[in-house]
């Protein structure tokens, strides 16, 4: 449509041209170039006009195409539509019929458990059955077994009715024989209590004595409880007086002989050195050892130890 209306355009200027030029005398008459490019334009508008008129009608099929293919995709749309419907009402049936499956599977799963305990329960009433029909067979065999025995019994005890009418006779005769040892019994208690208040007066003067004796004998028990808990008291000072004596002992033979060691310069010299008097050095001298100490402290609670022990031992034994 372009090309035509620019050809179209170039034909009305071609014509102006032309009639401008016929007006003019002096402008020549038109050359037969233009003549020639006329008949090509006009050509070109024949061809375009014939594809205009071609392009019309494929536009036209085409359009119908399309209003048949809308109208197809509009029946397809509701067949879609439909189907979708099928579809759903399909899906509600399957999972209908999946949830009736589940529930007839279940049905079926308890009433095959229903069915194999009746199975079990049949089984054992079978088995009850027949451990039934033996213990009936049992007791029939016991029942003739007792019926032989009840006979047996019944002759035993006819013989031992007949042995306890003999015992009846021999048990009255042991009761007359009963009653006259009774009597000689009542007689003999009578002699032997007279004889165990005889006994029973010597035993009681015999438990006095005793009891006077046990009195006295507890009596110098105590006394030589006291006895040896004085006499552990008295060693044990001695041991401690007699341990201070050979320690003073010591002391004083350990002096004598620093002092022999020591001239009477020296002591004085010390003295003047340390601003003591002379007494006071010789008492520094005297200063016992931690050693010594040490050691009479231990045998101190050694002796109070054993004196704890031996006086325990008088109150255990």
């Amino acid at each position: 449509q372009q090309e035509k209306e620019d050809l179209q355009g170039k034909l009305k200027l071609r014509e102006h041209l032309s009639q401008t030029a016929g007006k003019s005398e002096a402008t020549p008459a038109p050359s037969k170039n233009s003549d020639l490019e006329m008949k090509q334009l006009q050509c070109k508008l024949k061809n375009s006009n014939n594809e205009i008129t071609k392009q019309s009608t494929t536009i036209k099929s085409l359009k119908n195409e399309v209003q048949e293919k809308e109208e197809r995709v509009r029946e397809l749309q509701a067949k879609i539509s439909r189907l979708e419907r099928d579809l759903n009402m399909k899906r509600h049936l399957i999972e209908d019929l999946r949830s009736r499956l589940k529930a007839n599977q279940e049905n079926e799963k308890t009433s095959n458990e229903t069915l194999e305990s009746l199975e079990r329960k049949v089984k054992a009433l079978a088995e009850d059955c027949s451990n039934k029909k033996a213990s009936i067979d049992s007791l029939k065999q016991r029942l003739n077994v007792a019926t032989k025995e009840k006979s047996q019994y019944e002759q035993m005890y006819h013989k031992a009715k007949d042995e306890l009418e003999k015992k009846d006779l021999k048990l009255n005769n042991l009761e007359s024989k009963m009653i006259e040892t009774e009597y000689a019994m009542t007689e003999l208690e009578a002699t032997a209590s007279q004889q165990l208040h005889g006994l029973a007066k010597q035993t009681g003067q015999a438990l006095e004595t005793v009891q006077k004796k046990l009195l006295l004998t507890n009596d110098k028990v105590e006394e030589f409880m006291t006895f040896v808990k004085a006499l552990t008291r008295e060693l044990q000072q001695s041991v401690q007086e007699l341990r201070t004596k050979i320690k003073q002992a010591k002391k004083i033979g350990e002096v004598r002989a620093c002092k022999k060691g020591l001239s009477q310069e020296s002591v004085q010299l010390a003295a003047s050195i340390l601003n003591v008097s002379t007494t006071d050095l010789e008492e520094i001298l005297e200063v016992e050892d931690d050693e010594e100490t040490a050691k009479a402290k231990m045998e101190l609670e050694k002796d109070k130890e054993w004196l704890q022990y031996i006086q325990k031992l008088p109150e255990a034994q």
